[in-house]
């Protein structure tokens, strides 16, 4: 297990390596061009939104670890909706019982769907659970105190949007979206880790999530650099000033809440802080968007999931979010 360990390691291991050296021989020119206000800023975005991040995902490979071993197929499938209609609203009720952010989705998604969840079911899993549940509701509903209007509109909206991107995913999309290898090992998945190397189930628990951390670790980790980089090097000023016109104002907020990939716990604190400046409707844009669809959590798909079918969905989320957003900003929200 050790050994596999290592090797599961190396992807990240030799190029983090190589880096480090580089930067070692790079550094005294390299911080001499860059001002240390930048670089400080930097260093505390990247601290911030690795370590907002990574304890949900933690959390899911734990969940997806007590999946594996102690859920069977069998089980899962009898509490499984048959039809689409009750099994899509079941989706949008997980998140009630699994109140996990976007971070943490994608290991206990694949894992489901291993173990023989219908993929629309599981896509609307990941694109609700994020925001319909307890935690995120009180989140937005401190940031809004005195705006209420968009707390049930961010709830209903993506609740509209999951719902709709299921049945879509229901009627069209009929092949396994794992990649080859871990649709391959699916089978293998299934059985729980074996005991023997002492520790029981318990020990079997924690290797297993710590394999799922190391694979899902090294696209978190990217996601945070990158994502701390433009926070900390675009003026946010700037930014602003493209978002200022109906139709780029709510591209800008879905483009920002893509590139900022903050979690959903709290990225209604940073949509408050615009609520002087962009309308109602493009707020709602960057709530609803950001947690279906960000960076980080865009790398951590393509982990995962085929290409193709990222691509079909990040579309779906793309158009009727912006739609969404659009008409209810229209009809309904007045800032």
């Amino acid at each position: 297990m050790h050994k596999h360990a290592l090797t599961r390691m190396l992807p990240i291991l030799v190029p983090a390596a190589f880096a480090l050296a580089c930067l070692t021989v790079m550094y005294p020119s390299l911080i001499r061009q860059v001002p240390l206000d930048e670089l400080q800023t930097f260093k505390i975005n990247f601290l911030g939104i690795f370590l907002e991040a990574l304890p949900f995902v933690l959390v899911g490979a734990l969940l997806s670890s007590l999946l594996h071993l102690f859920v069977s197929e069998n089980t899962l499938r009898r509490f499984m909706p048959k039809h689409p209609v009750p099994g899509i609203l079941f989706a949008c009720l997980l998140g009630l019982i699994f109140p996990v952010c976007e971070c943490g989705m994608i290991p206990l998604i694949r894992r489901m769907i291993q173990k023989g969840m219908p993929v629309y079911i599981a896509v609307v899993f990941i694109l609700s659970g994020p925001i319909l549940n307890p935690v995120v509701f009180g989140a937005t509903y401190m940031a809004f105190l005195l705006y209420p209007e968009m707390v049930y509109a961010r709830m209903g909206l993506a609740f509209a949007v999951a719902a709709a991107i299921g049945a879509i995913v229901y009627l069209t999309w009929k092949d396994n979206p794992l990649k080859h290898a871990l649709s391959a090992g699916a089978d293998a998945g299934s059985e729980p880790h074996s005991p023997a190397h002492g520790g029981g189930k318990l020990a079997a628990v924690f290797v297993h999530a710590s394999d799922e951390v190391f694979e899902m670790g090294k696209y978190l980790l990217i996601g945070c650099i990158l994502t701390a980089g433009i926070q900390s090097f675009v003026a946010h000023e700037q930014l602003a000033d493209i978002g200022g016109g109906p139709v780029s104002s709510y591209l800008f907020m879905m483009g920002f809440a893509f590139l900022l990939s903050l979690c959903s716990t709290s990225d209604a604190f940073v949509a408050s802080a615009f609520l002087p400046t962009f309308s109602g409707g493009s707020l709602l844009a960057f709530l609803v968007f950001g947690p279906m669809l960000d960076f980080k959590n865009l790398l951590m798909l393509l982990s995962v999931f085929r290409t193709k079918f990222v691509l079909y969905i990040s579309f779906l989320i793309f158009t009727l979010v912006f739609t969404g957003a659009a008409l209810t900003g229209t009809l309904w929200l007045n800032p």
